[in-house]
């Protein structure tokens, strides 16, 4: 496959276009690295050099999960792994950012629940497992406080009956 120069700007600008939808991680930290990176290749001259990296720049666009460098406490363990994923769902739009550990398994595996139950939530609604454990607690919640409310009146007629109160 030969890659013309026009399809290597046009991949540019839907790249630089993809950034300025990014609400996860810094659009200008994007566009940076997208710059520098066609930057770097500009000096490649083999047809098969250049269909790399312009499937490499494709491959980005299409990507599902994409792992950003994290932030936060740790220093520069933290700020020079790329081990925070984000995960989209494409049908419906739906992204996930996962950064709970240092581990990219973990993480990974994290965003994939996280994931699993937005989408039960959005899809299911009522019938969710999350709504169905919530309904599930309110009742356990109004039993036990009845039970209360129960206990409280009998303790009092008993202290009545008594003559304690």
């Amino acid at each position: 496959m030969q890659v013309t120069r026009s399809e290597v700007l046009k991949l540019y600008k839907h790249l630089i276009q993809y950034s300025k939808s990014l609400t996860l991680t810094d659009p200008a930290y994007f566009r940076h690295r997208v710059a520098t990176e066609f930057r770097k290749n500009k000096e490649l001259t083999k047809p098969k050099d250049i269909t790399f990296a312009y499937q490499k720049g494709e491959a980005l666009l299409k990507r599902r999960s994409v792992f950003i460098r994290g932030s936060g406490p740790g220093g520069s363990a933290v700020n020079k792994n790329s081990n925070c994923v984000v995960l989209t769902h494409v049908p419906t739009g739906t992204v996930i950012k996962c950064h709970t550990s240092r581990c990219q398994d973990d993480n990974r595996q994290k965003a994939r629940e996280l994931l699993i139950a937005k989408l039960d939530e959005v899809l299911n609604g009522e019938d969710s497992v999350a709504a169905q454990r919530k309904r599930l607690e309110t009742t356990k919640y109004k039993k036990s406080e009845y039970k209360k409310k129960k206990m409280a009146q009998m303790k009092s007629e008993w202290k009545k009956r008594e003559g304690l109160a």
